[in-house]
């Protein structure tokens, strides 16, 4: 996981071979799946990550609330 400058989320973790995505944000801990490696890193350089979340992951791709 790797801390993120947002006022939503906390941390973001990425597994390429799984191409699952953690999110943490302080609401609770969420894993996508199905994530391609250009939507990771899309996120990562992203001036508002809470934005592109919303525009590009949230309604996207399938995911679980882990905690």
């Amino acid at each position: 996981m790797i801390p993120v400058s947002s006022s939503n989320m906390v941390a973001v973790g990425y597994n390429e071979s799984s191409q699952q995505l953690i999110i943490k944000f302080h609401s609770g801990t969420y894993e996508y799946s199905h994530v391609p490696s250009s939507i990771y890193q899309g996120l990562m350089s992203a001036s508002s990550k809470g934005r592109y979340h919303h525009n590009f992951i949230k309604n996207t791709y399938p995911y679980i609330k882990i905690n």
